[in-house]
């Protein structure tokens, strides 16, 4: 039986029926902050040879170089066994690897320990995938595929080119009755981001001001965390630029709280609303893992201490576009915490308009193969 709330709020995993565990990447050196260092691991993995190529690439129960597997879907790559390949790195694709941190990564199945391929089929640019946090703001949107650790995946669209809503069958008719209005499945994913709450419980309501005060707000949650089309910027004055420029491989992270200045090392960028350094995702300060994620020490000889001899110039810009989205976002959490729902449209309403429980199949991936994808060896999967 599901799990409902005192107000019989319906839970997200019936609203939006089809989700994915997330990936299981298994080793960090396929994905970097840039991609030439990634070509740059590629070429070292191929020129060892035998064990000193096994040791680079890091294996586990579930990879060796020996593994049979075939091509990512909508990817180019060897399907030979890793211990014989040959030939150029795959081009690098954009991936969310952590809250708020989008990086690249190789789309290479055989370096990947559990690559969710039925991701991959669904990923393009009308897509969304939405993330599990475990946190008081429970969801993470992106129109990136997400390889984070973190919980379950829900796509917003079961095909590809934006079609099929990952909605429960019915579910938008019925809202779009009960608040007389022309509902997308967009409209529904932005009253989730707005509304839901940390038990994955989404309110429901038949109020249309309510209802258009909340998608209003998802909208611009989605739009901050997506960071497509027109580029989020503060008000002037309230920027933040360098005012000292940074160094060539800064160490130290520190925030001046009275200053509002980010120092790395000796170089400085401000201002930096506190609201910015002070957000969190599951605990963890995002604008800090970013930084250490970029300048942790690796380990000496592997794959993941191939990196830029220099901090790259791009880092400083997505560094001060991080500040500005972490900033916007803290504005709206408490108007997101003045968004009282109680659920008028609940759990029994949509289950007495057939709408919940969602059947079975739409729990599982739609098929949407409409082209061979290679297997193992350079043979074709059987479909």
């Amino acid at each position: 039986m599901p799990c409902v709330t005192h107000d019989d709020a319906p839970p997200l995993a019936d609203l939006m029926p089809w989700s994915v565990a997330p990936l299981r990447p298994g080793r960090a050196w396929p994905t970097a902050p840039d991609p030439a260092s990634l070509k740059a691991r590629w070429d070292t993995l191929l020129k060892a040879e035998g064990p000193d190529r096994e040791a680079l690439f890091e294996p586990t129960r579930a990879r060796t170089p020996n593994s049979a597997v075939g091509q990512l879907p909508g990817q180019s790559t060897g399907t030979e066994r890793l211990a014989r390949a040959e030939g150029a790195c795959a081009k690098p694709v954009r991936v969310l690897a952590a809250p708020f941190d989008e990086q690249w990564l190789i789309p290479d199945h055989r370096l990947i320990d559990t690559a969710r391929p039925e991701l991959w089929r669904v990923a393009d640019a009308h897509q969304v995938f939405t993330v599990e946090t475990g946190d008081d703001a429970p969801l993470l949107a992106t129109s990136l595929l997400p390889t984070l650790r973190a919980g379950r995946i829900r796509p917003l669209y079961r095909r590809p080119g934006g079609t099929e809503p990952n909605l429960a069958p019915g579910l938008l008719d019925h809202l779009s009755a009960r608040l007389g209005d022309h509902l997308t499945a967009p409209d529904v994913l932005a009253w989730v981001l707005a509304t839901v709450r940390p038990d994955l419980t989404v309110p429901l309501t038949d109020d249309r001001e309510l209802w258009s005060s909340g998608v209003e707000w998802g909208r611009r949650m989605l739009w901050l965390m997506r960071r497509d089309g027109e580029r989020p910027k503060l008000p002037g004055g309230r920027r933040p630029y360098v005012r000292a420029p940074l160094p060539s491989r800064p160490v130290t992270l520190h925030y001046d709280r009275d200053e509002e200045t980010l120092h790395l090392d000796e170089g400085r960028i401000s201002p930096v609303p506190p609201e910015a350094w002070d957000y969190e995702v599951a605990g963890v300060r995002v604008l800090a893992a970013w930084f250490a994620l970029r300048t942790a020490p690796a380990e000496p000889g592997t794959l993941t201490a191939i990196r830029p001899a220099a901090w790259p110039q791009t880092w400083t810009s997505e560094l001060l576009e991080l500040i500005t989205v972490l900033a916007l976002l803290a504005e709206l959490r408490p108007l997101r915490a003045r968004l009282q729902v109680s659920s008028s449209v609940t759990f029994g309403d949509l289950r007495r308009a057939g709408v919940l429980p969602a059947p079975e199949p739409s729990r599982r991936p739609a098929s949407v193969l409409d082209h061979p994808e290679e297997g193992p060896d350079g043979q074709f999967a059987l479909l």
